[in-house]
């Protein structure tokens, strides 16, 4: 006749679950270890410098001071302002659609403007971008980019649109031009940082198996930079959406110029139905942008 070990320690039988008396093995895991020098450096990117920061205060204090003074901002003329600006948006209402159709008309060249803007404006300032992205170019590429992009930077589209049209004449294609120019100096050098941001991991990796310049750009850089390239472009057609409005005060096409002349003829209820109809335009771009740059990233 055959016992059973009564020993809490004794194996269990094959095919039977674990005895009462046996304890359930537990695993010991260590938790990772940093370097101390990786430590020092996570620990110093949170740490706020005391000594710099209660330097900067006064110092950020008395430029905030000077700018005011320099700038003549007063504090009671901006509440007179705003009495006069109440009464200016009370003129603006109602609006009168009797002219809706030549509303809409403009607002289509308008879109059509900044469409044609944003592709040219962006395929240039993608050129433009490799050149001025550090970890791409080389260094007698790299700086002449930059300066030329801050010389671009520096001036503002509508400067731009006073030019082309003085050297093309006046509508749409004066537009164009303008923020075709003006996108090479502010997205393209969001697009060269974007680049410039990218893990060095697969650049090296492409490096290292002999790739040219070319391939590191194609398989490297672009495939991790391309959600954040597609996002900004959205942003510069936001942008050039309602910069196109702008330009065409100055006669570079699109609805600024209907604008401009409804201000100056005190047409309020026409006045009041353009800014209603750019309202609801720019809205609707900036929605449907949103959702494009939720669904790439």
């Amino acid at each position: 006749m055959s016992t059973v070990s009564s020993d809490p320690a004794a194996p269990a039988a094959p095919g039977r679950g674990p005895s009462r008396g046996s304890r359930p093995s537990r695993r010991t895991t260590s938790e990772p270890q940093l370097d101390p020098r990786t430590r020092a450096r996570l620990e110093r990117a949170v740490n706020v410098p005391r000594a710099r920061f209660l330097l900067g205060l006064p110092v950020a204090a008395v430029l905030l001071v000077w700018s005011f003074v320099g700038a003549e901002f007063d504090f009671a003329k901006r509440g007179e302002g705003t009495v006069n600006m109440g009464d200016f948006l009370l003129r603006l209402f109602p609006p009168t659609w009797d002219r809706f159709g030549t509303i809409v008309e403009l607002l289509v060249e308008t879109l059509q403007m900044a469409i044609v803007g944003t592709v040219l404006g962006a395929v240039l300032s993608l050129v433009v971008a490799f050149g001025a992205a550090s970890n791409i170019a080389p260094r007698w590429l790299y700086y002449p980019t930059r300066w030329v992009m801050n010389v671009i930077r520096s001036l503002p589209d509508l400067v731009f649109a006073l030019m082309f049209v003085s050297a093309v004449g006046l509508g749409p294609f004066a537009g164009i031009l303008a923020m075709t120019v003006g996108s090479i100096g502010s997205i393209g050098k969001v697009f060269a940082e974007a680049m410039e941001a990218v893990d060095d991991g697969p650049v090296t990796a492409v490096r290292a198996v002999g790739a040219s310049r070319r391939q590191v750009v194609q398989y490297g850089v672009l495939p991790q930079a391309g959600p954040l390239l597609v996002s900004y472009t959205l942003l510069l057609f936001e942008g050039n959406v309602r910069g196109a409005t702008i330009l065409g005060m100055v006669g570079a096409g699109g609805i600024g110029l209907e604008l401009t002349t409804a201000m100056r003829m005190y047409d309020y209820g026409h006045l009041s139905a353009i800014v209603i109809c750019i309202i609801v335009l720019v809205t609707v771009i900036d929605q449907a942008s949103a959702v494009i740059r939720r669904k790439i990233t």
